[in-house]
């Protein structure tokens, strides 16, 4: 089967960027991707697996060289990169926040901007960044991720203008709640504990978080939608891939009042016990 292009998968080691890096690699794309965990050298047949920690400058420069030994064009780029920190707007630590922020916003930059060069060069390229339903509205305790994910959405709508010329188009992919994450990036701030004052409210809310992600959609149908949409000749600038339910609180957050729409989250999640 031909090639249809070459595409980078940034944070492809489990989750929804394994579940990308698997729909392009069987729609017929060279897929290289990257992860911490992929260590050693890469296999000779199959998709190529690169060590990647995108919070390191030395390990980004590595992987795009490996990489273009691979292919010299990079068609595509998904960052799937990130992490999440639960915990309290108060608890969560300054070095706990700098740190999933490294990863989810600067890691996708980092990597970006190593692409650009190269899609400006080709006069062709698409952006696929992921966000989340939480980059258009915020839950209890999960402040420091919401705050990585609006970052990355007003991120995108400047690249998307500013690149558009050299025949570049931007994606956000905004995910709900899907099964199968690795728990290693599912974190809880150090200093919340059974003497903080948010302990029950956040017990209850993090309950609420680990039921939706378990009854959530599956990640193999996010990562064909995700290449249906990269296959178009125009790809869709916002991709939100969400329960009803979901949708609904995004559309309720567009339109309601402030207020009132915190209510309804705080009785959701139980923390207004």
């Amino acid at each position: 089967m031909q090639q249809k292009g070459t595409v980078w998968i940034i944070g492809a080691s489990s989750g929804l960027g394994l579940a990308t890096a698997n729909a392009f690699a069987q729609d017929g794309w060279l897929v290289v991707s990257g992860a911490r965990s992929f260590l050693g050298s890469p296999p000779t047949e199959g998709p190529c697996r690169l060590h990647l920690d995108v919070t390191d400058e030395t390990s980004c420069d590595g992987f795009v060289r490996d990489a273009l030994k691979r292919s010299p064009r990079v068609d595509a780029i998904v960052c799937c990169a990130a992490q999440l920190v639960l915990g309290s707007c108060e608890n969560i630590s300054l070095g706990e926040l700098n740190r999933l922020l490294d990863t989810n916003v600067l890691g996708t930059v980092r990597m970006i901007k190593r692409a650009l060069p190269l899609m400006r060069k080709q006069q062709s390229g698409k952006i696929i960044l992921f966000s989340s339903i939480n980059g258009l509205l915020g839950i209890p305790f999960q402040s420091a991720y919401t705050m990585s994910k609006h970052a990355l959405e007003g991120y995108a709508e400047c690249l998307a203008m500013e690149t558009e010329r050299y025949g570049i188009q931007v994606c956000l992919v905004e995910p709900g709640d899907h099964r199968g994450g690795s728990q290693r990036t599912r974190l809880h701030a150090a200093a919340e504990s059974s003497a903080s004052p948010y302990y029950h409210a956040y017990e209850n809310a993090c309950s609420i978080i680990s039921r939706d992600e378990a009854q959530g959609l599956s990640p193999d149908a996010l990562g064909k939608k995700v290449v249906r949409n990269a296959n178009k000749r125009r790809m869709r600038f916002r991709l939100k891939v969400a329960k009803p339910d979901q949708r609904l609180a995004v559309w309720l957050h567009t339109w309601l009042p402030a207020r009132m729409n915190q209510r309804i989250l705080n009785r959701y999640y139980h923390t207004c016990l």
